[in-house]
């Protein structure tokens, strides 16, 4: 039911929101340029990845060693914009319809992650990843990881349509107030336990 609800869902509001969706495509291709679309390789369900999609919000940046600058530096005004109305998201519309993600579940992150998770915080890949979800609406980037994670899985053990919709209504509530777009220090969100990547790879894991 869940996935017959995510497959009408996200036809109608892609329907619905075709028009908006090319206006923004405009603003993106005058202010950033080709490409349009963003996608980056992300975690869903049962830990296997996927390529999320989303409008382009940074430049590609790089500094005289040909590394990537900040998301700070990359970040422009048009992609502040659309990161603080949520406008970026609308082409995960495309990841739900073909199966990749859910309207809502748990955020999908990074593949670089996976060795991160404590056994317990793992358990939140059980689901489809979600274009909004628990934590999304209860801090979103302002939450620090442990307490973003534990409300991942806390949406997997108590999940039904009636969390679903005051999800859903709290996303509407959210978006609105633009309120945790950002993490402390940073215009996306902080990198998960950093100190366990550097281990593994020193460790050769």
């Amino acid at each position: 039911m869940k996935r017959l609800a995510d497959l009408l869902g996200a036809v109608v509001a892609l329907i619905g929101l075709t028009p908006l969706m090319i206006v923004v495509a405009l603003i993106v291709r005058r202010s950033l340029g080709r490409p349009i679309l963003f996608g980056q390789v992300r975690t869903g369900r049962d830990g296997q990845p996927f390529r999320l999609l989303k409008f382009r919000t940074m430049t590609d940046a790089r500094s005289d060693t040909g590394e990537l600058r900040s998301d700070a530096e990359r970040m422009t005004t048009t992609g502040r914009w659309l990161r603080a109305s949520s406008l970026d998201e609308l082409p995960g519309l495309w990841n739900v319809i073909r199966g990749d993600m859910s309207l809502i579940g748990p955020r999908p992150l990074p593949v670089e992650y996976l060795p991160r998770y404590s056994s317990l915080e793992a358990r939140r890949h059980e689901l489809r990843p979600g274009i909004t979800g628990w934590a999304q609406v209860n801090g979103r980037n302002e939450v620090d990881w442990d307490r973003r994670l534990a409300m991942d899985v806390w949406y997997v053990d108590h999940r039904s349509l009636l969390l679903d919709l005051r999800i859903l209504a709290k996303t509407v509530v959210a978006v609105v107030t633009r309120k945790g777009v950002s993490g402390p220090g940073t215009e996306t969100m902080t990198e998960l336990r950093p100190e366990l990547s550097n281990h593994l790879e020193g460790s050769g894991t």
